[in-house]
This record gives C-alpha cells, structure tokens and sequence, in this order.
C-alpha cells in the first residue's frame, strides 16, 4: 500500500526512549530527518520511511543493535497510541486484540494483506499472525511489535500468554536477548511471523480503565480512522479494499467503486489523475501479493492462484510469467532451494 505512514505518538515514543539509553538528540533528529514539532501531536501522522529511518539511526546511536526490541519490551503501546489506551480498556484479552485488529493503522500502517494480524490454529495450537508484507526488509519492526505484545500484558495478566514466538529472519548476534525478552521458545527462520497463545488467554481480563473510557476511547478512534482513510491517495484506498476481497476473484471496478461511494467515472478519474488506471492497480497487487505468498512457502502454486483471484492455474501462470519472465513453479522451487 502506498503512502504508509505512522502516528507521531508512536515516533515520539520511540525517539524519548532511544534519547534515555544515550543518544543524541539532535544528533538523532538530524539523521533520522524529524522535526520535533511534527511530533507534538500524537495524533498527527509521520512518513513510514521515517520511522524506520529513526528505528536503525536510534540503535547506531545508542550502540545498541537490540534497541527495537528493548523499545518494545520497556514501552507500552498505552504509552503511546490511542489504540493501546483501548485494549487496555477491552474488557478481555480477546476483545483486545478484536481493537487492536480495528484501529491498529492509528498506531502504524504496513504493508499487509487486509487486516494486519490474524489468528490461527496450526500444530495444536492458537496462533497470533503478523502478516505484513516483506517482513525482512524491516526485522526491528517484528521485534518491537511481538515484544510488545508479549511484555506489556505480562503487567496485569496471572501468568504468561505466550508460549512459543517464531520469526521469519534469521537469529541476529544478540538472540540471548530474545530468550531474556519472551522467556519461551524462540525460532528464526521460520514461515511466519507468530506467536502461540496460552489456550485460555483470550477469557483472561484485562480491564485496566473504566468502561466508559472505552467507549469514548473507541469513538475518538474511529473518527481518526476515517481522517485517515480520507487523507490516503485514491490508489491506496483502492487497494485497501481489494486486499480482503482479492482470494474472491470478484474485484472489480464497479464493486469496488460501490465499497468506496464512488461511481465508476469518478473512481477512474481519481486514479486517472495520479497516473494510474483500475486494471494496473489489480494487476500490480496481484503480482506483489503472488510473490508474497510464495516467498512464505506454505501456499501450493494452485492455492497462489486462488488467493489471488485467478480461477484455474493456467491463467495465473501465464499472467506470473508476463510479471517475472518465469513461472509460478520455478521461483516457488527456487524458494525452496534458499
């Protein structure tokens, strides 16, 4: 998706807490290109490349090649977004995360599939899915995010929600200091980003703040997220609601015009005026999304072609071929061979 972005609360989070474990500010404003008054509302919304850029410039500065990790295990997302405020006034551990599913892009936009978190069942167990896009290029986001979600409940709950942690890079030199942060089973170089759930944590209270405050909490949040939505570029908003749409294989202009409260001239004059047209929009998705979902090695070559919204195989290796210069079985076996 393009034009991601981050809440400014979020960035200034994390520029305070690198400040306290030895860096520069100055320094670290310079090299990360922040302008500290940008950062005065929480609610206002920086460049995602910033916050990666502060995320590596932070950890040079601070002499700290764990510092995404420390930043997650140490800071609570209360601390510094709305959408943590209202999982701590969820009522359960599973109305939490249902909040933090619903106003996660508040906190931070990514790259995703739809929603950016999912729940699975895999090997007897329940599991909670990062699933953004590329989650390599970026490995200090997964840190913070899964250390947070691991820490920051560990405050209130009777025992540990989560058991085992898997990730998609591989082990960086300080791995001890995973083990410390999550104190349960650790994997590198795994399919996925996820962590496995107590089996009853979900019915485990949460419940930090009166009921009322979630109420008014949820209210607020939803009127940043239409801010939000209505400050994205018509592309962005065009792919937003393709993406959980796309397995179907029914996106096309006049529904996903429908979704937006467009008619079909005006969503193709929008997407007109930034240079782009609906069909290149669809074609480019599921080209980006096809090689997601066989770089994660778990999806078939039919079950690729499904989710992206072809109808039988022949077709989508005939489009992936024309994206690549290759077949769909070709980079799925050289995948494998990595």
């Amino acid at each position: 998706m393009a034009d991601l972005t981050a809440s400014a609360g979020l960035v200034r989070g994390l520029f305070d807490f690198a400040v306290t474990r030895g860096a520069d500010r100055r320094m670290l404003a310079t090299r990360a290109g922040i302008d500290e008054r940008a950062l005065e509302d929480a609610d206002a919304r920086i460049p995602f490349d910033v916050y990666v850029a502060l995320v590596r410039e932070a950890s040079v500065l601070c002499g700290d090649p764990a510092l995404a990790l420390h930043y997650g295990e140490s800071v609570d997302m209360s601390e510094v977004s709305i959408v943590g405020l209202i999982m701590n006034a969820s009522e359960t551990m599973a109305e939490a995360f249902g909040q933090l599913q619903r106003f996660g892009q508040l906190a931070l936009e990514v790259e995703g599939v739809g929603e950016r978190f999912g729940v699975a069942v895999r090997d007897d167990g329940l599991w909670i899915v990062d699933q953004r896009l590329n989650p390599n290029e970026f490995p200090q986001l997964s840190e913070i995010t899964f250390s947070r979600l691991a820490c920051g409940p560990r405050r209130f709950l009777p025992q540990s929600h989560i058991l085992e942690v898997h990730f998609t890079h591989p082990a960086p030199p300080y791995r001890q200091e995973y083990e410390r942060v999550f104190d349960c089973r650790v994997v590198f170089d795994s399919d996925w980003n996820a962590m496995r759930m107590h089996p009853e944590a979900a019915s485990w209270r949460v419940a930090l703040q009166p009921r009322y405050v979630f109420g008014v909490l949820t209210e607020r949040a939803d009127m940043l997220m239409q801010g939000l939505n209505d400050s994205r570029t018509t592309r962005a908003q065009v792919e937003g609601v393709i993406l959980p749409i796309l397995h179907k294989g029914d996106a096309t202009a006049d529904s996903v015009a429908s979704i937006m409260g467009f008619s079909r001239q005006t969503l193709f004059r929008r997407l007109r005026e930034e240079g782009v047209t609906f069909e290149e929009v669809l074609d480019e998705l599921r080209h980006r999304m096809a090689l997601h979902y066989l770089q994660g090695k778990r999806a078939s070559v039919n079950e690729v072609a499904y989710l992206v919204g072809f109808s039988d195989r022949a077709s989508f290796s005939r489009a992936f071929k024309r994206w690549t210069g290759r077949s769909p079985g070709e980079v799925r076996a050289q995948i494998r061979a990595t």
